[in-house]
């Protein structure tokens, strides 16, 4: 059972590290698979008012929201392998990932529901430094390396 807390921990770790080094590192650069985050997402999400048209879409078009899925089920085929030696783990992995999707686009569909409660996802795009607050679904890494920047009369664009 000790999977469990794991799972959550290191699945919050990789949202951190995997959100500002890779979509927001590698990202950066046009010609990146990872491009579509930067240059995609955070751009529409800017324009309006943190919502992101794409979630809109089936997920069976290449998009920004097809691109997520895809990194979150390679993410899944990667840890499937450790299932026989620590199932809670995986699992809970698992279910991050899925969380993660659904989290994540329902924030970007509702932006006043990101607003209650996704405040520190709100802040990293709305905000005034999109290199701070890099986790999605709990701030916990976030808090624990100081890169959590609370923003000021946070408000719906």
């Amino acid at each position: 059972m000790i999977g469990i807390p794991l799972g959550l921990l290191t699945a919050n770790a990789v949202e951190w590290v995997f959100h500002k080094h890779v979509l927001h590192g590698l990202g950066r650069n046009r010609n990146s698979f990872w491009a579509f985050h930067w240059h995609d997402h955070h751009r529409h999400v800017r324009q309006n008012g943190f919502l992101d048209e794409d979630y809109r879409k089936p997920p069976l078009t290449w998009n920004a929201q097809t691109k997520e899925v895809a990194a979150l089920v390679a993410g899944a085929a990667v840890v499937t392998p450790l299932m026989p030696v620590a199932p809670f783990y995986v699992g809970t992995l698992y279910y991050c990932a899925w969380n993660y999707y659904r989290v994540h686009k329902r924030a970007h569909l509702d932006p006043e529901w990101a607003r209650e409660h996704l405040p520190w996802h709100y802040d990293h795009h709305m905000g005034k430094n999109p290199n701070a607050n890099w986790c999605v679904t709990k701030p916990w890494f976030d808090q624990l390396l100081g890169t959590r920047e609370p923003m000021e009369n946070r408000q719906l664009a």
